[in-house]
């Protein structure tokens, strides 16, 4: 049956206006019912087709008339392009952290004292801990008004328009009530699949809760109408409530609309009972246990949640009966009901004493934490890099919080999440105005904050660190201390200087010889030997490292000066046209290639004999690996760099990516891999051995392989 768009109303009425408003009044009912069946019961009553049309009819009379554009309507879903504040707002509940247990056997304790303290006059009830970002809905007379992060546990961010943009969250209740309901927004594993495949390697998101979190706080809400955010409501408060027990708060939950986990559990004396419970609320779908089945069930938990379509990181157990939550009651931090059981310990929780402020070679400012020493996988943790305001704001981390941190790669420090808020009153951390090196007021370009003071002392000895480097330049013996003692000095102001300071004059300063000075000067004038990948590399380009360097020049750009004058013509186009060059890192570079600095510098480099020009080598070896993703994990005995058994990969028409997804080839594992491997196995990427590996590529283990001497 062909679908009616336009709706029949009562003759009598006779006012043009009246009409339109009944319209849009019928198309938000039916529109709001398509959506609750498609989102919260996962049917599809009309066509994407038939949607559409009523969608878009709706939109159109509300931007005609929005004198009657309802605050619940449906086209709120898609969300608005004007900028977002995120006003603070003071919670009118209790916003805690949980207790938390790393073993099951710490919470069958906690059960069994529970029972013991009340006779066994209680039951409970154990929650999937989705991993996502905890959000508290409230609701004026049935209407969603504010939607709030839980911030320090009493005053939060207010992200409403962001919120109102997800599906799952009915924009008014089924009942006219004023309630607070408190849950969790999450991410599919599915969709953030989907999503970080259309990212680059080098771009993908760490895991579901980051690009989440980062989503709940987008500027628009129209950007955040495109991920597809899903909640669980866990919790709910009213006036007047009069529920003996949870169960029947998540049944009164569900009844106004909001969406529950229906993958719970209920433990009374025995399986029967429960059943009996559930059904009386409603909940048939919710798993009804007996006390002797919490330890299977724990572990059945724990062996499922890989195929769950969203991420968990353990079980939320509660105490049933609200009588005995209240006679409880708890702490300063945490319910002492309820306990939160992590299926794997984090490895390791600190506490955040200062964030300090770093300026790079570009200007970027970057937040780092000082955290009292934490032992992660065998290494010592006090410094963990914040990246910018907007993460600091996704983990709403404060100076005091304790914190989950981990070494992600096994190699690089991260905060995972807040375990628990300070009790210093801290708020979320808040970039300064001004650079801390010289006083420059910092400018916010996208995500990052920057002194644009390209003179800043702190600037200049980060970028002649860069440039000296290992990776970069590879001038052995130039480190930081010898950098900063030749900037006191007056020797060296730029990187240029490099090539025409007077290194004797560090004999001068204690702790060098004649000897370190004479192997300085021997570095520097090697480092002129080295090809113009490395040169090129080491300018300091925006988004131009080793691999993007080498890209730029197997495209075609085998000089400084075809790169300049493509620059000075704008020819955007001839970068694009290279795989893996975007057009946002072509305009960043040319930006750079056209600013009188860069010009400066790279003229005077060549004046000093750098290489700035360079014939691509052509291998002659077979293309075995054409077309295929190389990943490399672990340490591997035969190579001296990781980036040599690249440079191998790379010879025979692979590609080396620096991270492992659904479009990586292969996985090559050295000793001691860590996650990738975990992620390779997961997602049936093939995964070869060191010894497989030098037999496809034909070389003997014998020795290491070391670089070329240039």
């Amino acid at each position: 049956m062909a679908l009616i768009v336009f709706f029949i109303y009562n003759k009598a009425m006779t006012n043009p206006l009246e009409m339109i408003e009944q319209e849009m009044r019928d198309l938000e009912a039916r529109l709001t019912e398509l959506q609750r069946a498609y989102y919260l019961d996962s049917r599809s009553l009309v066509s994407d087709q038939q949607y559409d049309k009523l969608f878009d009819r709706l939109s159109h009379l509300e931007e005609l008339y929005p004198q009657f554009k309802a605050p619940d309507s449906p086209t709120q879903r898609v969300g608005s392009d004007l900028n977002s504040d995120f006003p603070e707002f003071r919670h009118t509940i209790p916003v805690l952290s949980l207790d938390k247990a790393y073993s099951a056997q710490t919470v069958l304790d906690w059960f069994s004292k529970a029972q013991a303290k009340f006779s066994n006059n209680l039951s409970f009830v154990l929650e999937e801990k989705i991993d996502g970002i905890s959000m508290v809905l409230y609701y004026e007379k049935g209407l969603l008004m504010h939607a709030v992060t839980r911030g320090n546990g009493i005053i939060g961010n207010e992200v409403t328009q962001n919120i109102k943009t997800m599906p799952s969250i009915p924009l008014r209740l089924n009942e006219p009530i004023d309630l607070v309901a408190r849950g969790e927004v999450y991410l599919g594993k599915a969709d953030f699949e989907r999503l970080n495949s259309e990212k680059g390697e080098d771009e993908a998101y760490a895991n579901p809760r980051n690009l989440a979190a980062g989503a709940v706080r987008r500027q628009k809400s129209s950007e955040t109408a495109r991920i597809p955010l899903s909640m669980f409501v866990y919790e709910g408060f009213w006036d007047g409530m009069e529920s003996t027990d949870h169960i029947a708060i998540l049944s009164r939950l569900k009844a106004l609309g909001l969406p529950t986990n229906p993958h719970i559990a209920y433990f009374s004396l025995n399986a029967s009972l429960s059943r009996q419970r559930l059904d009386e609320a409603g909940l048939n779908e919710m798993k009804a246990l007996g006390f002797s089945d919490i330890e299977q069930y724990i572990r059945e938990k724990t062996e499922q949640r890989k195929a769950l379509p969203y991420e968990i990181d353990g079980l939320v157990a509660k105490v049933n009966e609200i009588r005995v939550r209240e006679e409880l009651g708890y702490t300063e931090h945490h319910p002492r009901w309820a306990i939160a059981y992590k299926f794997e310990a984090p490895q390791a929780e600190t506490v955040v004493q200062s964030i300090e402020i770093q300026v790079g070679r570009t200007g970027r400012v970057t937040p780092v934490a000082r955290v009292q020493k934490a032992n992660v996988g065998g290494a010592d943790i006090q410094r963990i890099t914040l990246h910018n305001q907007q993460y600091i704001n996704e983990l709403e981390l404060a100076i005091g919080d304790t914190v989950s941190i981990s070494r992600r790669g096994d190699v690089i420090p991260a905060v995972e999440s807040v375990t628990e808020k300070n009790n210093l009153g801290n708020t979320t951390y808040q970039m300064p105005k001004s650079c801390p090196f010289c006083g420059s007021g910092l400018v916010k370009i996208g995500a990052h904050h920057f002194c644009p003071n390209t003179q800043c002392k702190e600037r200049v000895k980060q970028k002649l660190i860069f440039f000296c480097d290992r990776s970069q330049m590879d001038i052995e013996g130039l480190s930081t201390k010898t950098i900063e003692d030749l900037i006191k000095l007056g020797l060296i102001k730029d990187v240029p200087d490099i090539y025409t300071c007077d290194f004797k004059a560090l004999l001068s300063v204690g702790g060098y010889g004649e000897r370190s000075v004479s192997l300085l000067e021997k570095a520097v004038e090697k480092s002129r030997q080295n090809p113009y990948v490395k040169v090129l590399s080491s300018l300091g380009l925006p988004e131009i490292g080793k691999k993007a360097a080498s890209t730029l020049i197997k495209g075609g750009f085998k000089d400084i000066d075809s790169l300049l004058e493509a620059a000075s013509s704008n020819a955007i186009e001839k970068v694009t046209a290279i795989d893996q060059m975007g057009e946002k890192t072509a305009r960043s570079l040319f930006d750079s290639l056209n600013s009188p600095q860069m010009r400066q510098l790279i003229d005077e480099l060549r004046n000093q004999g750098l290489h700035f020009s360079e014939e691509e080598k052509q291998s002659d070896l077979e293309q075995i690996f054409s077309g295929q993703a190389w990943c490399i994990t672990g340490s591997l005995d035969s190579f001296s760099s990781r980036e040599l058994a690249e440079a191998e990969i790379e010879k025979r028409g692979g590609k080396a990516v620096s991270s492992v997804s659904s479009r990586t080839s292969v996985l090559l594992a050295g000793k001691n891999a860590g996650s990738k491997l975990d992620k390779a196995s997961e997602l049936g990427v093939k995964i070869v051995s060191e010894k497989e590996f030098l037999d496809l590529i034909g070389m003997d283990a014998a020795s290491p392989i070391e670089p070329d001497l240039f």
